[in-house]
Order: structure tokens, then sequence, then C-alpha cells
């Protein structure tokens, strides 16, 4: 009888709690990732950097590297620099930035990446894509998944608030990327990995539905492990698509449209998943993912993060042209600008002021 199972890409260690950064070491060498402690470590020269003095006594064996950017370039430069140092592995401390950049030089040298991020902005954390900028604007890469995950509640409460809350954005967007993959199935027969669906739907879901706030402990460790889920459910299906619907697009177009005035990633893709749900005909999920938005400080209309309706417009009507292939509500309704201009009034309404 054949085994009907299949091996999921996921971390060894996903380590979530007040603290953790103070046991890294111990971690990495009780999981077997690092028995020797020779490790490459590339921090920001933000927030990874600050926290080299409370890091480094528990990995005495480390390189530190200092990473300038979150470019293609700084990336490539980062593997060059510990290339033939002989590591067990490379540690990424800091930003989404640094996390992306070590997850490329991890993968282009060979070597498993252990994520510590140092603020919950989206859920790159532990996927396996690193989004760097390049010469053409912004390329996403194919990487291996982490292969360890410690995220410290207390550092993550310490970083930003807005860089928390765009993680929130991110995070409830999810919902809004399921509805678009089952709209793909039952209009296109694209298979559905439904394993995927799940992890990521009940990611956005454990944070839509909670009631806390970014200054919870228990809020933040909710919002952490639904990033990771959903970084997870990414590798299970191969792709984006368990996280990235016409919310991603919508997010995509401002970047490209207006790439000098553009918000973070998980604003623009809570925007983009609010009205989203609100053209599909889900106007009480709309309302309720709109409020919770607001709850939580995010926007839920472009004047929020400094564009016009009109340029939401804009970027609404451009959004299918950044994922060819991709099949959402938008390549479905197929709007023009006159009909988006409606849609957004009524959608102004519907989430009241």
């Amino acid at each position: 009888m054949p085994v009907l199972t299949r091996l999921i890409p996921s971390p060894v260690v996903v380590d979530i709690r007040a603290g953790a950064l103070d046991d890294l070491g111990g971690v990495l060498a009780d999981e077997r990732i690092s028995h020797s402690g020779k490790l490459a470590v590339a921090v920001s020269g933000g927030s990874g950097a600050r926290l080299r003095d409370r890091v480094a006594p528990s990995l005495p064996g480390a390189d530190w590297y200092e990473v300038g950017g979150g470019t293609l370039d700084d990336a490539i430069k980062l593997a060059g620099a510990m290339k033939g140092g002989h590591y067990d592995a490379v540690v990424g401390l800091g930003g989404g930035k640094i996390i992306d950049c070590a997850k490329f030089a991890a993968a282009r040298i060979g070597l498993p990446l252990v994520a510590v991020p140092t603020n919950l902005a989206h859920d790159g954390l532990c996927s396996p894509v690193a989004t760097l900028d390049n010469d053409a604007g912004r390329g996403s890469y194919g990487v291996p998944n982490p292969i360890a995950v410690v995220i410290d509640l207390d550092v993550v409460r310490a970083a930003p608030a807005r860089f928390v809350r765009a993680g929130i954005g991110d995070a409830v967007s999810n919902v809004s990327a399921i509805a678009d993959w089952e709209l793909a199935n039952r209009i296109k027969g694209e298979k559905i990995d439904g394993l995927a669906a799940a992890m990521a739907r009940q990611a956005g879901e454990a944070v839509l539905r909670h009631p806390g706030g970014i200054g919870d402990n228990d809020f933040l460790q909710v919002l952490a492990e639904a990033l990771v889920l959903t970084g997870i459910a990414m590798s299970v299906s191969g792709d984006s698509r368990p996280a990235s619907g016409a919310c991603h697009e919508i997010n995509h177009a401002f970047d490209l449209l207006f790439p000098e005035r553009a918000a973070a990633h998980g604003e623009q893709c809570g925007l983009g998943a609010a009205f989203a749900m609100y053209l599909r005909g889900a106007h009480e999920e709309s309302a309720h993912m709109a409020e919770v938005l607001r709850r939580h400080g995010l926007p839920v209309l472009p004047e929020e993060i400094g564009f016009t309706p009109e340029e939401f417009f804009r970027a609404v009507e451009f959004a299918p042209q950044t994922r060819p292939g991709r099949y959402t509500i938008l390549e479905h309704l197929d709007l023009k600008t006159d009909q988006i201009k409606d849609l957004y009034a009524d959608y102004v309404k519907a989430i009241g002021s």
C-alpha cells in the first residue's frame, strides 16, 4: 500500500516568546543547527546593530556582517563576503530587508538561514521568497525556507508601531487572497492546495478576529504565528498564491506607479484587501475588515497613505499588469476607470467614516 503523505518544507525551530533572543545560541546548539557556534550573522545598521551587544555573548564563534540595504547587489556582496567562511548557518538579524538579503545570500552559498526578525512588518520572515531591489525595480527570488525562526516579542513590541501594524495588514489580506484563489478555481479550474489555503486562511482569520492590540503580548504572539504560518503555506503551495491576490496586485501597482511615495507593504495590502472584498460582493466582510484595520491604525482609504482617489483608481486599473497569469477579482471584473470610481464611492459609503 502506498504511503500517501508528503514532506512539508518548514523550519526545524519556531521560537516565539518574550526573551527568545537571549537564548539564541543555546537554541541553535540544542537543535543541532550549529554545534560549533560558527555562524555568519547579517545585521542592519539599525535595529540589528543595536542588538549586537546583547546577542554577541551568546554567539562567541560568530562573524558579523553589516548589510547596507535591501538590494540584489547588497545580497550578492554579502554572499561573497561570507563565502569560504566554513559556517554552519547564516543568521539574519534585523528588519525585512536584512532578512531577505540574508535569505538570498545563504541560498547562494548553500547554507541554511536562521531568521531573527526585529519587527513583524510582513510575512516574508518565513517565506521561500527574497524580495530585493534591482536595476529594473524590485524582484522576487525563490530561496529555501529558513531552517529556524526566532522572534523575541519584547524586541518586536519595541519596534516602531507602524512596522507592527503593517504586519497586521499583510496577515489580514490572506482572507482576500484565498477568496481570489477560490475564484480562480471556479472560473479557470486553477488547482487549490487545500492545506496551504487552510493555513493561510486561518492565519489571517486569527489576526482579524483577535480583540487585542500591538501592545499586548498575546496579540503579538498570534500575529507572529500568523506570519510564520503564511510563509509555510507559500512553501507548501510552491508559490505566493495563498497570500497574494488582488490585494497584492494593488500593492505592487502602488510600488510601480509611485515608487517614491509608496507606503508600507502591509498598509497597501490591507487597503487593497478591504477594497477587493467589496468588489467581490462580500460587503459585510469588507466592512468588518475595514473596521479591524482602522482599530489598529491602518489605512482603509488611499488618502490615509497620501494618495488621491484618482491615483487609487489608476493603481487598481493597472494592478492586473503586475502579476500576468494570476486570476483575481480584478481580472474577473476587468474594471475601467469609471467603473472603479463608482464602486469606490459605494465602498466608501459602505465602510463608513
